[in-house]
């Protein structure tokens, strides 16, 4: 792994998540990209998809509220908030591409900083394809 990556929130909250199938894998994808310093590029709608979701499916507001904290910290992450011109350029990619909103987003983002997205949602995985190199978050 050498070249910049946008990581969608699927893949942490998999990780988070050490029933869920498929969260080894995306844990050490995720301690890969520390230990190889890559450049993560993420927008900030991701602390708030991945803090949700976490809280909802382990029903712990607090370690929820803990892994948000842990993931701020986390040094290859760069947080790329959603201005007016990001919120546009996503919106343009949902309408031609039929992506969700938020998936647009993620979309927006790894196009602007080229970089691939790694993502575990197949359906943003196959919409995205046109648009940007899309990945699974396998180790290398």
């Amino acid at each position: 792994m050498s070249d910049a990556l946008t990581v969608d929130a699927s893949v942490f909250v998999n990780a988070f998540s050490p029933t869920e199938t498929g969260s080894e894998q995306s844990w050490r994808f995720l301690t890969q990209l520390l230990d190889a310093g890559i450049p993560v590029f993420v927008p900030t709608l991701m602390l708030v998809e991945v803090v949700a979701s976490l809280a909802r499916r382990q029903n712990d507001t607090a370690l929820a509220l803990d892994w948000l904290e842990a993931i701020q910290q986390l040094p290859y992450l760069t947080f790329v908030p959603l201005d007016g011109d990001l919120a546009r350029e996503a919106a343009q990619i949902a309408a031609a591409h039929c992506l969700r909103g938020s998936d647009a987003v993620y979309v927006a983002v790894a196009r602007r900083y080229a970089a691939a997205l790694v993502t575990l949602d197949s359906g943003q995985a196959q919409r995205a394809g046109a648009v940007i190199p899309v990945r699974l978050p396998a180790p290398d």
